[in-house]
């Protein structure tokens, strides 16, 4: 524990822990947050899959605009992922601006290895001074069983942080999260003088604990109001799916 690589970051890392309100965050489609019960919980467990041989990027993308609605004013959104992923898949400012998200609030933590990113997901949720903390992982993960899985739907809990796991290249396997999403880029509508269009995630609820799952919406984000809404085409998309839209959400993430 000495050794922890939170505890080396202290306090230039991480603000000091305070209490966090429960509650719930909306995604501001009234129908999609009743079928929530409000939407997703703050000090739950929440994963995004991407779909088998589609890039991750959509769902790391609506991980962190979640990640980031819970953190509030002042408070770090915390990124772990494992060392020795391709650079192209890495962080992009740019394309996070482009989100609406600031890079200056993100934390990025790098491991080792997935075993050191498990342990370091729960010790950074039971220290409470994050808004959020996502976890990146890749391909299967053996580390990631039910057991570690309820460690850190516990320390979110406790803590009131909420926590949110990515996986790419990876099949559901059983857990103890609140709910289990698999996204991926739908197509946008351009904007006026065919500008890029808001980015729209392709949503499916597989799993919702103690609820209905089978959810299947699409959403459009639209950074200027910071607001999820349901997208309404008058023209045909102006991006095929999984091309252009995809690239965008890969350079986001």
């Amino acid at each position: 524990m000495t050794d922890s690589p939170i505890l080396r970051l202290g306090s230039r890392a991480l603000s000091a822990p305070v209490p966090k309100g429960r509650g719930v965050i909306g995604l501001d489609v009234p129908e999609v947050d009743r079928w929530l019960k409000g939407g997703l919980r703050r000090d739950g467990l929440h994963e995004f899959y991407a779909p088998s041989g589609s890039p991750p990027g959509p769902a790391m993308a609506l991980a962190l605009l979640a990640g980031m609605r819970n953190c509030g004013q002042g408070r770090s959104l915390m990124w772990l992922r494992a060392r020795g992923g391709r650079r192209k898949d890495g962080p992009h400012a740019p394309g996070l601006a482009e989100l609406g998200i600031d890079p200056a609030a993100l934390l990025l933590l790098e491991l080792a290895d997935p075993a050191d990113l498990l342990v370091a997901g729960v010790e950074s949720l039971r220290h409470g001074g994050a808004g959020a903390v996502v976890l990146e992982l890749r391909g299967r993960c053996r580390a990631l069983d039910l057991t570690a899985s309820r460690r850190l739907a516990l320390a979110a809990e406790r803590s009131g942080t909420m926590a949110l796991i990515v996986r790419g290249d990876a099949r559901p396997v059983p857990s103890a999260a609140h709910t289990r999403w698999q996204v991926s880029a739908a197509p946008s509508r351009a904007l006026p003088a065919n500008a890029p269009g808001h980015p729209v995630f392709d949503l499916q609820l597989l799993r919702q604990r103690g609820g209905a799952e089978g959810l299947h919406v699409q959403l459009e984000w639209n950074r200027e109001q910071a607001v999820f809404r349901t997208p309404i085409y008058g023209d045909p998309p102006a991006v095929p799916a999984g091309r252009a839209e995809d690239r965008r959400a890969r350079r986001a993430a």
